[in-house]
């Protein structure tokens, strides 16, 4: 390993990780080959990852050599999500580290309604680390058994190890029994690790990710609302999320951390900006007058906030209002379809993009108690499991009732129903979009305006009516 002055010498962060290599990369072995095959008949694939992960691997880097790990570890994220700070696998597992939630919680990862730590670069990438220098530590410095237990459990490893203790076999990582993904795991790791050596020599370019810290870490002080952290760092919102994917809403959260990441070169900007902006105008207020049936839930289901975050801004004994009591109310700058990286929205466009199987029909369901992901399945003649990656879900997630769901039907039943059209008239309430007065009845908003020529001339106001023509066999 060469020292740290001469490794940030490179103007590259990859000929840094190739200097800062531990593991055997000679291993002559088949499986090692035919993953490094893969990944050099992939360069889109690779030139795609390169680009998710110059935000990143500074960073990384910079956490692997104070710990001095191999640098081998930096590429994890490849074989884990492909860089995506916000991929979520069928196993319930999130970010760049792809780790489940029992994992993220032992490593203090908060995750909740606003931020999930997880996907948090920094707190999940020292987690990480910390993760597998343990498990090094468990199996005495075998790295090949710390990153097989990483993938699969540490349970999984030591039971394939006593396994072939009783039978006299050897206990290194090419004779364990392990599950088939485990066993494909750290070849993955090995071959893009060669690959990443001599990129050249298997006609590849790996482009380059300057070898210079990419984002700044900018405190806030309280809650910010994303989209004006971005026009103050004079940057798309698409970065600020892609910088701080912990996020999940419109903003950051209200109980912490203040703080968010922005690119180095627009420090001074956002500082200078920040200074000028008081506190209480980093997100924006609405005042509401609570009216007959309210309760806190559903009006921060209303304004797309937490009851605990309403708790924090008024003076509330408990959760206790009364009719013609006013709340302060953290609402967005913007309407939230223009959050796009938002919890929602990356779940509204996967849903929208989904394609089932030949011969199926996309339905839009919403969840009722008692419904599950296999009484779903069983009904619709498709596995658990495409319900779940349709709706960018896991199994084992708790379905809520409400909660809209596209499923790609291969019964029967649903290709026969016929539609029926009701005439109905519909009066707008509190919070009441056109967008999501057409979600609710399954119609187009295009659609709602064409119905109601008014609609096009004026904002909704509570109390206005609309004619709906809904198929009242979709309808929620």
């Amino acid at each position: 390993m060469r020292s740290g002055a001469l490794l940030n010498s490179h103007d590259d962060i990859w000929q840094r990780v190739r200097d800062n290599y531990q593991l055997d990369n000679n291993i002559n072995n088949q499986r090692i080959d035919a993953q490094l095959n893969w990944y050099k008949s992939h360069q889109k694939y690779l030139n795609r990852v390169s680009s998710r992960a110059s935000r990143y691997m500074y960073f990384i880097m910079e956490q692997i050599e104070v710990r001095h790990i191999p640098a081998e570890i930096a590429l994890l994220p490849i074989v884990e999500s492909a860089f995506d700070p916000f991929a979520y696998s069928h196993g319930r597992a999130s970010g760049v580290w792809q780790f489940i939630p029992s994992t993220g919680r032992a490593y203090n990862l908060q995750q909740d309604w606003w931020f999930d730590g997880r996907r948090d670069i920094r707190q999940s990438t020292i987690a990480a680390l910390k993760f597998l220098k343990g498990l090094s530590r468990e199996f005495k410095g075998d790295w090949m058994l710390a990153l097989a237990a990483y993938n699969s459990g540490a349970g999984t490893v030591r039971k394939a190890i006593r396994k072939n203790k009783k039978r006299g076999l050897p206990v290194d990582f090419w004779s364990l029994s392990l599950p088939k993904e485990t066993k494909a795991y750290v070849p993955k790791l090995l071959g893009l690790a060669r690959l990443v050596a001599d990129p050249a020599k298997y006609g590849i370019t790996l482009p380059k990710i300057d070898n210079k810290p990419y984002f700044a870490v900018i405190k806030t002080g309280s809650q910010m609302d994303l989209s004006q952290a971005a026009q103050m760092a004079d940057v798309d919102l698409e970065e600020i999320y892609k910088l701080n994917p912990q996020y999940n809403q419109w903003s950051t959260n209200p109980n912490g951390p203040h703080e968010i990441l922005v690119p180095v070169s627009k420090q001074a900007l956002i500082l200078k900006n920040l200074k000028n902006l008081p506190a209480n105008q980093r997100i924006k207020w609405q005042r509401y007058k609570v009216v007959a049936g309210d309760s806190l839930s559903s009006i921060s289901n209303k304004f797309h906030t937490t009851a605990q975050a309403l708790k924090q801004v008024n003076p509330l004994q408990g959760s206790v209002i009364k009719i013609n009591d006013m709340l302060l109310i953290p609402t967005a700058f913007n309407k939230l379809s223009s959050y796009t990286y938002s919890a929602n929205n990356r779940l509204s466009k996967k849903q929208k993009n989904t394609r089932g199987p030949k011969g199926s029909t996309r339905i839009s369901h919403r969840v009722k108690a008692g419904d599950s992901f296999w009484s779903l399945a069983k009904a619709h003649q498709v596995s658990t499991m495409s319900i779940a990656r349709w709706n960018g879900m896991a199994p084992k997630d708790t379905l809520r009732p409400g909660q809209k769901l596209i499923i790609w039907s291969k019964s029967q039943l649903v290709k026969t129903e016929r539609e029926v059209i009701r005439k109905i008239h519909y009066r707008v309430r509190n919070g009441d979009s056109l967008h999501r007065i057409a979600d609710k009845f399954n119609v187009k908003v295009h659609d709602i305006k064409r119905w109601n020529p008014s609609s096009k001339k004026k904002y909704l106001q509570p109390g206005d009516k609309l004619v709906l023509y809904v198929d009242v066999t979709r309808a929620s």
